[in-house]
């Protein structure tokens, strides 16, 4: 590996801080409508249909999650840093909608720039981030990444509840929303710097082995056809990371537009409401410690444990009365989803290869955010139909039992402890590479 380009956390420390710093402003940006946005659903715009109220994230959702395939394509074509930049463009005028809407519909097209946002300048900070760690310290990544992100989420929740308590709705809880995203911008544009190179020296070390493994063929030279097709279903352990990483998002998607709704109706005030949302969220930051607790033992035992301890955590939120109570169970399930989020993540990171990894990742990413979508049409129906109370039984079950299938069909991916191995190269198909 070149000694440029030597990975590292603490080798590279200043370009690994400032990436830290980038994903704090994309969660900060996405938490900042975490608590205000569903609340203006019904007392700003008078809206009564929870699916309605979810139909700003059902655009977040699949915007995000295609984003986050061709981003990943994108970046490994044209590096990550303009992409980055990209990101950050997109959501300037974010602040300006969510202030001067004049209906419901215009905060769902708001949040199809917020989805643009998330699913190119988080995938970018977090490809960056493994890039300048290395394999030794992928889950360490990951977790980082996921710790500081939430933590944004968290924090924006919180202040944004803080402000509209202390004056109203809207404008000013979106005036702190501009100011992040103008500084995030100017981070990207002066000092962050490109880590695609990182990738590339990384795989001079794993080419030639490549190579004789696959009768001659090079693993880096899968086209995009074929990574789609591996990480979605070709390989059983992908796939079983694919509906895992869907189904995680359901338990987001309530924490989103249900959580607020149903603690209000429970008679919490919103700023009550900011501190139970957020505690959730701030929960994520121990993927510091998860994500390096993968890197130990492996990926497999912290995403089942967390599957099964986020669903619990969100059962209990309807089993039990009290803003206390409510705060231990929505930490409980942040807990759980600290667990697992940064493994299932390390999880798609071992399969790919380092030339194709940002795609990966990406279709890794495409799945599970289109968990958002189906789980705010779900959550949304749920309610309409039934009761808010049976979107949190439903999200608990649907945790569960995709639990369950991690048990029976993930294998361990960790290359120290992993028996799991991709499937053979299919070489008819990467000729096709040239194509795409």
């Amino acid at each position: 590996m070149s000694g440029e380009y030597a990975q590292g956390i603490r080798r590279n420390w200043r370009q690994f801080l400032l990436q830290i710093l980038t994903v704090f402003a994309v969660g900060l940006t996405m938490g900042s409508q975490r608590n205000v946005v569903p609340i203006m659903g019904e007392e700003t715009f008078g809206v009564e249909s929870l699916l309605v109220i979810g139909s700003f994230v059902v655009s977040f959702g699949i915007v995000k999650a295609v984003l986050n395939l061709y981003s990943g394509k994108w970046a490994d074509a044209y590096g990550r840093k303009p992409i980055l930049i990209a990101g950050w463009i997109a959501a300037l005028p974010i602040p300006f909608i969510l202030i001067f809407a004049p209906s419901w519909s215009w905060i769902a097209v708001g949040n199809v720039l917020l989805g643009i946002n998330q699913g190119v300048a988080w995938s970018m900070s977090m490809i960056s981030k493994i890039e300048l760690a290395g394999p030794d310290q992928r889950g360490l990544a990951a977790g980082l990444d996921e710790a500081f992100g939430y933590t944004g989420v968290a924090a924006g929740a919180w202040l944004t509840g803080v402000i509209a308590a202390q004056y109203s709705l809207r404008p000013e809880p979106f005036y702190f929303l501009a100011a992040v995203i103008v500084v995030a911008l100017l981070i990207a544009i002066v000092l962050i710097e490109e880590t695609l190179p990182y990738a590339k020296a990384e795989a001079e070390g794993l080419d030639d082995d490549s190579v004789e493994a696959d009768g001659g063929k090079n693993e880096a030279d899968l086209s995009f056809t074929e990574i789609v097709k591996r990480a979605t279903y070709k390989d059983r352990t992908l796939l079983t990371a694919a509906q895992a990483g869907h189904v995680e998002n359901f338990v987001d998607t309530l924490v989103w537009i249900a959580f607020p709704l149903f603690l209000v109706a429970q008679g919490l005030d919103i700023a009550q409401v900011g501190v139970v949302v957020g505690v959730h969220s701030a929960a994520y930051f121990l993927q510091v410690y998860t994500g390096k607790l993968g890197d130990r033992v492996g990926r497999k035992p912290p995403i089942v444990a967390g599957f099964f301890l986020a669903g619990a955590g969100i059962l209990g939120m309807v089993l039990v009365e009290g803003y206390y109570l409510w705060i231990l169970f929505s930490a409980l399930s942040g807990v759980g989803m600290a667990l697992h989020y940064p493994n299932l993540i390390a999880v798609a990171s071992d399969a790919a290869h380092p030339l194709w990894r940002s795609t990966g990742l990406g279709v890794y990413r495409l799945w599970r955010d289109l968990g958002y979508a189906v789980g705010a049409v779900l959550i949304g129906l749920s309610v309409d139909l039934l009761s808010l109370e049976a979107a949190f039984y439903g999200t608990a079950i649907a945790m569960f039992l995709s639990g369950g299938l991690v048990v029976v069909w993930m294998e361990e991916t960790h290359p120290d402890f992993g028996t799991h191995e991709p499937p053979a190269v299919d070489l008819e198909r990467t000729e096709e590479v040239t194509q795409d």
